[in-house]
């Protein structure tokens, strides 16, 4: 299918900038960053309540709904944002993470992860596994069913929700009942096909994936390790059920495919979507890419499905 309309007229709007990332550049990056992505969303949504919490260290955001709290607490999802280990806040994000606590009737917490390269891995999935560890321990006070807990969230994001939904079964965590992997990073090869298909033109540019690996794995990490790329995991089995989105245009499309497969090779439950025109980021661009609302309201249907709240 070609570009989809809507997702042509948004990257037109787009600065056009062909200079390669850089830790020079990237200060101009995360501002210009923090001001595109509640745009996509439009007017922040009307919510309960949106506290900061300090979880054992880790800086999250909570959101509560405006609706009653079920008996034995609301369901949760730990919400871990995108931009390449390197980019994104809660704020960033705040009009998004509303928005899903709203439409699914659950408390989000958002989690401000630190930043590769100051703070490159394992501090991101560090903070996130620390996070998810804070809300299991903390449910009754933050009113939420610990037995109703997801994990979700968009590329580096997903990236990172995938780890921390591996982590939860070799750690014995919280008994996750699904991992939304919205386009997610999962493997660290560029040689796929839509790496070359895609590598220009469409928002994420492929040499931005090799700025973004260099930042999170300066010290000496590998990328290939199941950390960095849950892919390689040669033990799939016995993970949460997931759903995984991805983009025509994108990238990232052929690994969190692969790893959408892989799950189900491996008999964890797998819903995934190709989403066909679209380039990455589109599903936190509700507010101006109908599939982009499509596939935010897939997302919340599968955490009320999980949920047991259809």
């Amino acid at each position: 299918m070609p570009l989809d309309p809507q997702a042509e007229f948004v990257l037109s709007m787009m600065p056009q900038d062909n200079a390669p990332m850089s830790d020079d550049r990237l200060a101009d990056i995360r501002t210009g960053y923090s001001v595109m992505v509640p745009l996509g969303v439009g007017d922040p949504v009307a919510v309960a309540s949106a506290v900061d919490h300090d979880a054992n260290g880790v800086a999250v955001r909570v959101f509560v709904p405006n609706c009653d709290q079920p008996v034995g607490g609301y369901p949760a999802v730990v919400f871990i944002h995108g931009g390449g280990w390197a980019i994104g806040t809660v704020n960033d994000y705040d009009a998004l993470t509303r928005l899903l606590c709203a439409e699914s009737e659950a408390v989000v917490i958002s989690v401000d992860y630190r930043l590769a390269p100051e703070h490159p891995y394992p501090a991101a999935p560090d903070d996130c596994w620390t996070a998810l560890q804070w809300v299991a321990d903390n449910a009754n006070e933050l009113g939420i069913d610990g037995a109703r807990i997801a994990v979700g969230g968009d590329s580096a994001g997903g990236n990172l929700s995938a780890v921390i939904a591996q982590r939860a079964r070799d750690e014995q965590g919280p008994n996750l009942v699904l991992q939304a992997l919205l386009y997610p990073v999962v493997d660290s090869r560029f040689d796929r096909p839509s790496y070359s298909e895609n590598a220009t033109g469409y928002f994420l540019e492929a040499t931005s994936m090799e700025y973004f690996f260099d930042a999170y794995c300066r010290g000496g990490t590998s990328p290939t390790i199941a950390g960095v790329a849950p892919l390689r995991n040669p033990d799939l089995s016995n993970l949460a059920p997931a759903l995984v989105i991805t983009a025509e245009f994108d990238p990232l499309r052929d690994e969190g495919n692969e790893y959408a497969a892989a799950l189900a090779a491996a008999g964890v439950a797998v819903e995934t979507t190709q989403y066909a025109g679209m380039i990455h980021g589109f599903f936190s661009m509700p507010a101006v890419l109908n599939s982009g609302r499509d596939a935010f309201t897939q997302v919340v249907r599968a955490l009320r499905t999980a949920f047991g709240t259809v």
